[in-house]
């Protein structure tokens, strides 16, 4: 016994080795609806003759990541008896594997004369590689770079060479008619892109919005009727945005299609799909949005730092349909871009936003500033009396001898003052405002309050106040707050 090792394989059909045009497709009028998470509805509807009685019919060109138990069938007076999705498809490594068993055609060429040899061999093994059996001994087809192939005698009758759904039909009358198949499938996914061109000194935004479609399968649907949703049925998978302080949610009604609780964003026109592609389409085109830019330090609990912290640079504007952006935003990411001096767009950050309604105020962090810092600072804490009284209980209490009565006990309440500062310095040449937002005041015991303040603050929520503080052009400016929280 001698090991041989062969070469490239190449496999022929014996028929003929001309190249032949790809074969048309079998699909009619083709509807996809996307999801955004790896789903897509597909909806093809085809003319078929069908006879009278039980028949099966082929549907070659359904995508090749079909879930077969989400295929509907639809067509006048017709019932499905039966239906299979035949995933075998056609592949060198498929074909080999068929082949396991059965006489095929090794053909080798010498390098230097160009003349061919033929022998049979039959096929024992194809795992990690394919063994064959010629005549008395056993040899190893590998690749090794010297011209050899494979001719095979015929295909096998199980091997597609497109995926395709087979349905058994009980049809009540012959004829043609339209036949509609819709099945969900895997292998696509698109996602929202935006790209915001902010003019600063005149406070606008000019805001392009582009949609990116994947189809990761291998099946191309051609010209077809294209719809986006914006949303997640079916999915516990919630994408994470990252707004700053100050979005809220809008309440307008977007001028869009709704299916459910879900947008549609259809395409403009139909679109082919190619296998393995990925393309973009426009959506969204404004300009001249109303726009401005915040600076924004946040604490979340009343906690100093050793060394001043850059502020957030935060890019805040409206999708209302007046003064806004005037449509619903699906999730994705935007992208930020300012002019340098030369009138050249620079990019300056980027943040992910979550699927938005209309009439809503987006605060999107795009970077941190590099000469506005805020050093928070713990100026002291102590135990501080307040002239409130809190009645700890009812207690029934017996004297010697005497008549049991009833007293409640009162003490005062007791608080722990924490005073911070903020220092807030601009090493810019202009002034700028700072919101500086202290988190964490809704403690365990609901009773936190801000007493003293050298700014006045909003409140914005039990847990955060914020306060607006103006620092002058290459300037400071301190801000000081006590915060008491019972105990």
């Amino acid at each position: 016994m001698r090991w041989l090792v062969l070469t490239t394989l190449t496999l022929l059909p014996v028929a003929s080795s001309a190249q032949t045009a790809p074969e048309k497709s079998a699909q009619g009028d083709v509807a996809v609806t996307i999801y955004s998470n790896d789903v897509a509805l597909v909806q093809d509807t085809r003319q078929l003759n069908l006879p009278a009685g039980v028949s099966r019919q082929d549907f070659p060109d359904v995508s090749t990541q079909i879930r077969p138990a989400t295929v509907r069938l639809s067509a006048a007076g017709t019932t499905i008896v039966e239906q299979n999705y035949d995933y075998d498809l056609l592949s060198p490594s498929a074909l080999m594997e068929k082949a396991v068993g059965q006489v095929i055609t090794i053909v080798r060429t010498n390098p230097a004369t160009g003349a061919e040899t033929r022998e049979q061999a039959r096929v024992l093994a194809s795992n990690d590689g394919v063994v064959l059996q010629i005549g008395n001994r056993i040899e190893i087809l590998r690749d090794d770079g010297l011209p050899v192939r494979v001719v095979f005698d015929s295909l096998p009758p199980n091997l597609r060479a497109r995926p395709t759904l087979s349905v058994t039909l009980d049809t009540q009358a012959a004829g043609t008619r339209p036949v509609t198949i819709s099945y969900l499938t895997g292998g696509f996914h698109w996602s929202a892109d935006y790209v915001a061109l902010f003019d600063e000194a005149k406070s606008v935004i000019d805001v392009q919005g582009w949609v990116t479609l994947q189809n990761n399968g291998g099946t191309r649907f051609n010209n077809a009727d294209t719809v986006l949703v914006a949303g997640n049925p079916g999915s516990g998978n919630r994408r994470r945005s990252s707004y700053a302080p100050g979005t809220r949610a809008g309440t307008e009604t977007a001028d869009r299609a709704r299916l459910g609780d879900f947008y549609l964003y259809p395409l403009g026109a139909r679109t082919t799909l190619a296998a393995n592609q990925q393309k973009q389409v426009s959506f969204l085109s404004v300009n001249a949005v109303p726009a401005r830019k915040i600076y924004a330090y946040r604490n979340d609990w009343q906690q100093g730092q050793n060394d001043p912290q850059s502020v957030d640079t935060v890019l805040s504007f409206s999708s209302a349909k007046s003064g806004g952006l005037g449509d619903a935003l699906p999730a994705g990411t935007v992208r930020v871009y300012v002019r340098d001096a030369k009138g050249q767009p620079q990019f300056i950050g980027e943040n992910v936003i979550g699927h938005t309604p209309m009439g809503s105020t987006l605060a999107i962090k795009t970077g941190e500033a590099f000469d506005v810092k805020v050093k928070p600072t713990v100026e002291k804490r102590e135990k501080i009396l307040s002239d409130e009284w809190e009645r700890t209980g009812k207690y029934r209490i017996t004297r010697d001898g005497g008549t049991p009565r009833v007293i409640e006990i009162e003490r005062s309440v007791t608080y722990y003052r924490t005073t911070m500062s903020y220092r807030v310095t601009n090493a810019r040449p202009e002034a700028v405002t700072v919101d500086v937002t202290q988190a964490g005041l809704d403690s365990y015991w609901h009773d936190t309050r801000v007493p003293v303040e050298s700014l006045p603050g909003e409140q914005r929520s039990l847990d955060e106040r914020v306060w607006h503080v103006p620092v002058p052009a290459n300037g400071e400016t301190v801000l000081t707050v006590s915060i008491d929280t019972r105990y």
